[in-house]
């Protein structure tokens, strides 16, 4: 992009480029999409790329289909199956729109949930309260009358009909309430608040080492921040996406599993993440796609509803279908994006000068945090909600890398100026900073420069002939004559016409015009020079599909597109040649110029300026430097006297720039600050510059009344040609609104010491308890109401019960205070009666688990001395199924070193070892083969051979324990005479090729009434005090069930009962080994 000069800042110079960038963009993109769309298998990316380069901005407007690309993106009606939507309207709380897969996942039927008579169904129309229970939809409800629903997300819900839980995502749309519904999976982190609370501890762990990062290196930031998404998430790939300001991307930092390529160092063109995705980034911060090969699912919306319902803040949305492809040629199946917004650090030039200086700063989108996995990958909503306050964090810290850049560049410029500045008021000439040490190449990054000057031309390094030089002076005389200067990325976009004839290694220029004929010139070679590969090999022989948007091919993409581009000039690079353009103009004129050679010898001799008006001029510059900086900045001179004052200062403390120039420094500091200044103000006279020292500024004027500014200030000595130290320059944080916070905070701890201990009467009772219930307050007002001293009740257990009315709203609470009573002392002997009781059971049992291995020893010798007997092979099959009970046995006395095996926390082991899932059903069986026949009850085995002799990994033993508790309760409560069935279905499903994942179902039907249905809740509730015996195996074997990601279902019909059981396993080739 180009921009010409005139009296616009650079700031405002920066967002009209922007615009420009990006409308030219939002028009590829659309093309790009259209072309896609249409096109097919004959879709040529590379090709339309190179259409950014040659078609004219004039021609890059807002056409029918930039609209209709746009409104596809926002408005497309298409969701990701790993959840379902619906959207209500906000007056109703009816359903207006609902995803296809709503109604299967909110309503179906489970008989796991007992008293589902009437389930009810989801359509237009819907009152969504009817779907949940209670507590899930009057948080739904109440989520309409907050102004960002976002805040409480997410929601958690059950369904009525299966008891389900759902995390709700809920966002605002316009005239309707969308809610993501995702399913809270128990086997997956986290999926429990417990696992929440988990997610947000490695957040902090990351956020903790992010901070602990010294400033200065964004390159180790961003190392830091992939390296903890990656230990966070569980990626195959996390990448640091950082944006260019002519939008191309790159990929400044990764991490990777083994074995996979890296992208490190890649650019990318603009195209490649378009801007309306950029948009909705902004909008929704973080972007899941949980398996690109997966089918989308459709949106059912109410015809007769007038609006027309967005997705751009929806989890849930599908991403395009051109996206898809390319992730699928990346073979990155799943992908999670974190964006990284960021200040614009700009001055809004056309702000009105009332508008508030607090008003909210712009945002703009740095780049982003990339997660790539080659297989399908769900992250749950608590855990994508710590990363996206992890890459919230990143986001402040990279402003933070970004003002002290800038400072660091702004010092460095300074110093520059001023010594270019003495050079050329020594000599007088402009040619004392084209041909002596240091030069105007060093004011700003170039790679050549040229002075125009008195019908002369002298070139630096890279720099085009002089005739070139020539033509393009003729060319900005013609076409830029209004304006002041030029600065461009690419000479061959600003429109002139012999840039093919410089070549590559002349594409950016910047011009400062001292006249009409006297000019100043710096040049830039085009990016691609600098441009580096980053992955694994790139052999210029290989050859990517061209029809295919592979990342290789982007890059191949972006080299055709930058070749003719140079690196932006920057706002303060500009700002410097604008000084350096004004500095020439002030001191130069006509009449100095030479006309031949000899005679600017004798005038540059003669025109020697006194120290005076040198220092003068000097200090002058200094201050149209600091008036472009955001940041305080103030200058004195070598007396200590004000020189320099910015715009920043000025508006920080209320003094105007012509009040506060002449006067001494110490008159404007608070008092308590003076010799902290004294004191930086001589170190810096002395060479010694000093950072990060804190003293505080008067306020003056319309600020009078406020407190005095705090400022966090690094010095920076000035110095002449002589290296002389002739003044001071304060570069300055403003850290008030921080010490307010602080301030704020302090007072009102003191204030709230002072109300708790105040013995005024007119203080109410005041008590407070910590987290544990522990009393830790207790003011006067208490005392005399309770004749408790605060000594006598402080850590005291403090007991709360609510009051509550008939609608179960809080009314008020009653409270106590356990005080050491007789009745206290008689309750601590009882439990400690109970806990002797316990103890003494606890060894019973330890004893009665020692005891039991005897026996069970002389079995496993007896068993073993049958094998050698010479046993047909029925009866070999028999000492089989004694041994497989025999491990099931020491599984069980096992787990009684579990404190509570009920828990659901408790640590129930699996093993991973390769079994027959004949041995495991025949083991099961065998243990209710005695009731059954006490009953007469007959079991049958409706398993196909092929299940039978399935060798599979997993934990056997534990699966044999589930099948034995599920099946002696069914003998249990079935008729006499009745019939147990057995029967099985086996799903593969590949994930490599050797290794399978078999989703396993088992039923386990009978006949009668079937298992009561005290006991079947007994199995779904943790805290039931009268478990049953049958209840709580049923309990625990749900459980181990949960850890092989299965689950149990109950069906009853009539006159027959059945149990489901889902379960989890992997089967492999004999061949490949264990």
């Amino acid at each position: 992009m180009s921009s010409s000069r005139p009296a616009s800042s650079s700031s405002s110079r920066t967002r009209q480029s922007s615009r420009a960038r990006i409308l030219a963009q939002t028009t590829l993109d659309a093309e790009l999409n259209a072309e896609y769309e249409e096109s097919a298998d004959s879709f040529d990316y590379s090709k339309l790329v190179e259409a950014q380069r040659t078609t004219p901005l004039e021609q890059q407007g807002r056409s029918e289909k930039v609209i209709a690309y746009l409104q596809h993106i926002q408005r497309a009606k298409l969701i990701q199956p790993f959840g379902c939507l619906l959207a209500l309207d906000e007056k109703s709380f009816r359903v207006i729109a609902f995803s296809e897969n709503a109604p299967e996942m909110l309503t179906t039927v489970s008989h796991a949930v007992p008293n589902v008579d009437d389930p009810p169904k989801l359509g237009i129309g819907t009152n969504v309260r009817s779907l949940f229970t209670d507590p899930g939809a009057t948080a739904l409800q109440k989520a309409l009358g907050f102004a960002d629903v976002s805040l409480l997300n997410p929601i958690l819900v059950q369904c009525k009909t299966s008891g389900k839980p759902f995390y709700a995502i809920v966002h605002r749309a316009t005239g309707c309430l969308v809610v993501d519904f995702e399913p809270v999976k128990p086997t997956e982190f986290p999926a429990t608040a417990a696992g929440a609370l988990q997610s947000y501890k490695l957040a902090a762990k990351a956020i903790s080492k992010i901070q602990s990062l010294p400033g200065g290196s964004m390159e180790a930031l961003c190392n830091t921040v992939v390296k903890e998404v990656f230990d966070l998430t569980g990626y195959d790939r996390v990448m640091a996406y950082k944006f260019h300001e002519d939008e191309h991307g790159e990929v400044f930092a990764e991490i990777t599993k083994p074995g996979i390529e890296p992208y490190l160092g890649l650019h990318y063109p603009a195209t490649d993440i378009p801007q309306a995705a950029r948009f909705l980034f902004m909008k929704n911060k973080v972007r899941m796609i949980c398996d690109c090969r997966a089918r989308s699912v459709k949106i059912i919306e109410d015809e007769a509803a007038s609006i027309d319902i967005s997705l751009c803040g929806s989890t849930l949305r599908a991403p395009h279908s051109c996206h898809l492809q390319y992730m699928e040629n990346m073979n990155s199946i799943a992908s999670l994006v974190m964006a990284v917004v960021v200040n614009e650090n700009e001055e809004d030039d056309e702000a009105e000068p009332e508008q508030p200086s607090q008003q909210q700063k712009k945002k703009k989108l740095w780049g982003l945090i990339v997660c790539h996995h080659e297989s399908p990958r769900y992250v749950p909503f608590p855990l994508r909600y710590a990363c996206e306050f992890l890459a919230q964090v990143f986001a402040v810290h990279v402003n933070k890398e970004f003002e002290l850049e800038k400072q660091i560049q702004e010092k460095s410029i300074l110093r520059m100026q001023t010594m270019l500045s003495d050079m050329l008021f020594k000599e007088a000439s402009p040619l004392s900073i084209i041909s002596g040490s240091p030069n105007i190449m060093d004011l700003v990054r170039c790679d050549g420069a040229a002075l125009l000057y008195g019908d002369k031309v002298w070139r630096l390094s890279t720099a085009p002939t002089e005739s070139q030089i020539r033509d393009i002076a003729s060319w900005l005389s013609e076409v830029h004559r209004d304006s002041t200067g030029l600065s461009t990325d690419s000479l061959h976009d600003a429109g002139y016409p012999g840039a093919a004839s410089l070549g590559d290694m002349i594409c950016g220029m910047a011009v400062a015009k001292i006249t009409s004929k006297d000019i100043l010139f710096w040049f830039r070679s085009h990016t691609a020079a600098e441009v580096k590969w980053g992955g694994a090999k790139h052999d210029p022989s290989e050859k990517d599909d061209s029809r295919r948007m592979h990342p290789r091919l982007s890059f191949k993409a972006f080299l055709e597109v930058v070749k003719m581009k140079s690196l932006p000039w920057s706002d303060y690079e500009m700002d410097a040649i604008h000084s350096m353009q004004l500095i020439l103009r002030g001191t130069l004129s006509d009449a100095n110029k030479p006309t031949k050679e000899p005679g600017l010898d004798n005038q540059i001799g003669d025109l020697k300026i006194d120290g005076l008006a040198e220092l003068q001029a000097v200090t002058s510059e200094m201050v149209r430097l600091m008036e472009t900086a955001t940041v305080p900045i103030l200058a004195v001179d070598g007396n200590g006297l004000i020189n320099g004052w910015n715009q920043k200062v000025a508006e920080l403390t209320g003094l105007r720039v012509d009040e506060a120039i002449g006067r001494h420094i110490l008159t404007l500091v608070e008092d308590s600050s003076v010799q902290i200044v004294q004191r930086m103000l001589y170190l810096a006279l002395q060479g010694k510059e000093e950072k990060e020292v804190r003293f505080e500024l008067k306020t003056h004027g319309s600020k009078r009344d406020d407190d005095p500014v705090i400022l966090v200030v690094n010095a920076c000595a000035s110095r002449d040609l002589h290296d002389h130290v002739v003044g001071v320059c304060f570069v300055a944080q403003d850290m008030t609104v921080h010490k307010l916070v602080m301030d704020k905070f302090t007072r009102v701890e003191g204030d709230y010491k002072a109300i708790v201990h105040n013995p005024n009467p007119l203080i109410p009772p005041i008590f407070g308890a910590d987290q544990f219930g522990w009393c830790s307050e207790w003011n006067a007002a208490m005392t005399k109401l309770t004749g408790w001293h605060r000594d006598e009740v402080i850590d005291k257990m403090l007991l709360v019960n609510r009051k509550e009315n008939e609608d179960g709203v809080i009314t008020g609470v009653f409270c106590f205070i356990h005080v050491p009573s007789d009745e206290l002392q008689h309750a601590l002997h009882v439990q400690q009666a109970s806990e002797q009781t316990a103890l003494r059971k606890l060894k019973a049992f330890s004893y009665m688990r020692h005891a039991i291995n005897k026996p069970l020893s002389g079995m496993v010798y007896c068993r073993e001395a049958l094998k050698s007997t010479g046993l047909n092979e029925e009866q070999m099959r028999q000492v089989h199924v004694a041994e497989g009970c025999h491990h099931q046995l020491n599984k069980i006395l096992a787990d009684l070193d579990q404190d509570n095996i009920t828990d659901k926390t408790s640590c129930l082991d699996l093993e991973m070892v390769e079994f027959l899932l004949q041995d495991v059903v025949v083991a099961a069986v065998s243990q209710s083969l005695i009731a059954c026949q006490g009953k007469g009850i007959r079991v049958s085995c409706n398993l196909p051979e092929k299940f039978m002799k399935q060798k599979v990994y997993g934990d056997g033993i534990r699966l044999q324990q589930i099948l034995s508790d599920f099946l002696f309760v069914s003998v249990k409560f079935s008729p006499v005479g009745g019939s147990v069935e057995i029967s099985s279905k086996l799903t593969k499903n590949s994930i490599g090729e050797k290794l399978h994942l078999i989703d396993m179902e088992l039923r386990i039907k009978h006949h009668g009434s079937g298992v009561p249905a005290d006991i079947l809740s007994q199995m779904y509730e943790e805290d039931n005090k009268e478990q049953s015996e049958e209840g709580l195996s049923l309990f625990v074997s749900r459980n181990l069930l949960k850890l092989m990601n299965g689950d149990v279902l109950h069906l009853r019909e009539a006159g027959m009962s059945t149990f489901i059981l889902t379960a989890e396993l992997a089967s492999a080739p004999a061949s490949s080994g264990h």
